[in-house]
């Protein structure tokens, strides 16, 4: 069931990307014209180019991001920590198997400062919850994941034999699910949860779910910024983080729905 609801996730998550609409209002305009339907192309090729100047001028995405982020402001660090999760999702799995070298993207702020609380907590335990959220990867034979967390963290000065690697979830639920399986907490311990600003009212939500207790959000990794500092010429940008912005609403929802 997991593996279909996963499977299901991402075939959702592709067709509401933006640019497949581009793409598709794109191929609609050129069939119109190959059977003379000019008007109907002029239509969608005007529509087509009024989305695209749009999204390339306007930070639609950090506008959805911005009440999501206002939910949990930067947050002063705890006295006492136990234990550190840290969500998976900053690591550029593919290119740092390519070149050799541990790499990161856009989230890459989930790691860097988990290593800022693991050197400031050296007693507490540490969590790296992330496997795969790559479709393919349910393919027999694909590549073993890189260890990025380890390498990245390791040379940040955190020791490696802090650290313990859940590697089996391919979303939230499952971060929640198997982080609490390997952790194991006491109830008197105190833990922090890190990921993305964005995304943790998801996170929590699906950690109380699966039955984590005295856990303390610390988000990073915000992608709000004031209004005239969004405006300008950024097309990949702004339909990067619009895409962020519309999973991250749509998968709310369906976590609240499906009680995940």
């Amino acid at each position: 069931m997991e593996t279909l609801f996963f499977s299901i996730a991402k075939l959702v998550g592709f067709a509401l990307k933006v640019e497949t609409w581009l793409l598709l209002a794109l191929v609609l305009a050129w069939l119109a014209l190959l059977r003379g339907y000019q008007r109907q192309a002029h239509a969608l090729l005007s529509a087509l180019i009024g989305c695209l100047l749009t999204i390339a001028i306007l930070p639609l995405g950090e506008w959805l991001l911005a009440p999501l982020e206002a939910d949990y402001p930067p947050r002063a660090i705890p006295a006492q920590v136990d234990g550190i999760v840290i969500l998976g999702g900053s690591e550029d799995t593919s290119t740092t198997r390519h070149w050799g070298q541990a790499q990161l993207n856009e989230a890459a702020e989930r790691l860097t400062a988990g290593a800022v609380l693991a050197r400031h907590y050296p007693n507490a335990r540490i969590v790296f919850s992330g496997g795969s959220g790559r479709l393919r990867d349910l393919l027999p034979g694909h590549a073993a994941l890189a260890d990025v967390s380890g390498e990245l963290l390791s040379s940040l000065g955190v020791a490696r034999s802090r650290l313990v690697w859940e590697q089996q979830s391919r979303n939230t639920a499952e971060n929640a699910r198997y982080s609490l399986q390997l952790a194991q907490p006491k109830a008197a311990e105190q833990w922090i949860l890190v990921t993305s600003a964005f995304h943790m009212g998801r996170a929590m939500h699906s950690f109380h779910q699966a039955g984590w207790t005295n856990l303390s959000p610390y988000p990073v990794d915000y992608r709000s910024k004031a209004f005239r500092d969004g405006l300008g010429w950024n097309l990949g940008g702004n339909l990067n983080t619009l895409n962020t912005a519309i999973k991250e609403w749509i998968g709310r929802v369906v976590y609240r729905l499906s009680s995940r």
